[in-house]
């Protein structure tokens, strides 16, 4: 299973590292080498919770995930997705753009740092809403009982993590967004409309694509149900030809269900890709070393994720979600911080992996507590379950 998994990702690997010591030597393989670690160390929580959401996909959506996917990830957005917001950004035509990125790689760093601030709002905002709104939905499985119960509680109010997003846009773009230095120069600019209007943006990406996703969900969830509802059996052939138009209906929304999921996960990939593109240049500033080495990454985290998936992993360590899920919103934050201040990317990729480390040994010891289940009583058990 495992090289069923992670064959191309080893395979890419492979190819990869040899095409940069052919065209960089070994210098050029030596930096497209760091930054897939750099890449796979910033985005693990990335995979857990990518895995939360590909689990609800059939095999066939898995597939896509890992081919047309790994293509948007790698092409779309490390590669193709710069140019374009340093155009949009710098003023310039895509062909400019695409003269600079080759031919100017110092122009290019200064116009995708100087995009950074309209990035991180974008991406922050965008991430800030998926931990949220996991942060105010009720559930069975708690990790920080103490936490999460009560603002699972405060998620009845309707829209409350939008109001919550919506001021800390607001407190950023007023703070962190005022006097950002100009790389390259010992300049400042004020960014607080750009960051404003790209948090906007990243918030209205959220609410469509999930609110679609869930719609169809929810559609489909109950369309399941009706089809399940019995009946006597003189009235199961006549109701043949109904029940496959429901199952013909059920297939309908299960594609635009998987369809719009599939996007959601472009959309988070590219949240978190965004972080991992700017940082890269701390590491090289040739476009295609940031691509190769970033998109070879991106491929270990598509495979991890449907390793997660196929083995269960997240049914076993129940708290895994948990912590990747604050992770996501230290990261949100950390993004936000980033409009004007310098965050290392060691700080940044430490956080993710000591939260989900956190809640991958809570989940160890649960397990082992649940094991004991002779020596517990029904209660303790569900004390237990409900964790810490």
């Amino acid at each position: 299973m495992l090289l069923r998994t992670f064959g191309w990702s080893f395979g890419v690997t492979a190819a990869g590292l040899a095409a940069a010591g052919y065209f960089w030597q070994g210098k050029g393989l030596a930096l497209v080498a760091i930054l897939a670690v750099l890449e796979i160390s910033l985005s693990f929580d990335n995979a857990v919770v990518n895995a939360g959401i590909l689990r609800k996909m059939n095999p066939f959506w898995q597939r896509i995930f890992l081919t047309v996917g790994v293509l948007i990830a790698v092409f779309g957005m490390r590669l193709v997705f710069p140019i374009i917001i340093v155009a949009v950004t710098a003023k310039l035509s895509p062909w400019e753009a695409v003269r600079i990125a080759v031919n100017d790689h110092d122009r290019y760093e200064t116009l995708v740092t100087n995009a950074h601030p309209a990035i991180a709002a974008f991406g922050g905002m965008f991430l800030l809403m998926i931990f949220l709104d996991f942060l105010f939905e009720e559930r069975e499985i708690t990790w920080l009982s103490w936490l999460e119960r009560p603002l699972a509680k405060l998620g009845k109010l309707d829209m409350l993590s939008v109001v919550i997003a919506m001021v800390v846009l607001i407190v950023a773009a007023t703070t962190v967004a005022t006097g950002v230095p100009l790389h390259g120069t010992t300049g400042h600019i004020d960014k607080g409309e750009t960051v404003l209007l790209s948090g906007v943006a990243g918030l209205v990406t959220y609410l469509v694509v999930g609110g679609i996703s869930g719609f169809f969900e929810d559609q489909l969830d109950d369309e399941e149900d009706d089809d399940e509802e019995g009946g006597d059996e003189g009235a199961e052939a006549a109701k043949a030809p109904e029940r496959r138009a429901n199952a013909a209906r059920v297939a309908g929304l299960a594609g635009k269900a998987a369809f719009f999921m599939f996007l959601y996960l472009e959309v988070i990939d590219a949240s978190f890709s965004f972080d991992g593109v700017v940082g890269a240049f701390a590491i090289s500033n040739n476009i295609f070393q940031i691509a190769l080495g970033l998109g070879i990454g991106a491929m270990y985290i598509r495979s991890l994720t449907v390793f997660l998936v196929r083995k269960g992993t997240l049914d076993d360590y129940v708290y895994l979600e948990h912590g990747a899920h604050y992770a996501i919103g230290a990261l949100s934050i950390i993004l936000l911080i980033t409009i004007k201040y310098n965050v290392s990317e060691v700080i940044t990729g430490l956080v993710g992996v000591v939260l989900i480390a956190a809640s991958y040994w809570s989940s160890v010891v649960r397990n082992r507590r649940l094991g004991e289940g002779s020596e517990q009583s029904d209660d303790d058990k569900a004390e237990v379950k409900s964790g810490v």
